[in-house]
């Protein structure tokens, strides 16, 4: 999720118009809102994956963002793949390192989805612990 949020803000000023070829409803008027909300929910997730000292409730909005973000990245490889076909950039890493969409994109999606399952799972922020006596 850093890597993505640095390649994607690295360029962050083309990257309204990698979004904008990508097909999406709304084209290049919602493009640069997508692009931002992308941005600003994998930097939101980044203390919940870090485990940064938060509190409780920063720690849930931490981590649903860094499920949300990964959800609309999987929308978004998946509306590509079967709306648009090949694109020349998914978007994966902004502008900075053209990755082109395709099926591997989203296979790579869904491990991140995954691995963010995984680590939500590890470190619920909720979690009640019990002390044996």
């Amino acid at each position: 999720m850093v890597g993505l949020a640095v390649t994607q803000l690295y360029k962050f000023e083309n990257f309204p118009d990698v979004i904008a070829t990508l097909g999406l409803p709304g084209g290049q008027t919602w493009a640069p809102t997508i692009a931002a909300l992308l941005v600003v929910g994998e930097v939101l997730a980044l203390p919940f994956l870090l485990r940064m000292t938060l509190s409780p409730a920063m720690r849930i909005v931490s981590m649903v963002s860094g499920w949300v973000v990964i959800a609309g990245w999987l929308v978004v490889s998946i509306w590509t793949n079967l709306a648009v076909g090949q694109v020349a950039n998914s978007g994966i890493l902004g502008a900075t390192v053209p990755v082109p969409s395709g099926w591997g994109v989203t296979c790579i999606l869904f491990g991140l989805a995954l691995l963010a399952a995984w680590s939500a799972w590890g470190l619920w922020p909720c979690r009640t612990r019990t002390v044996k006596q």
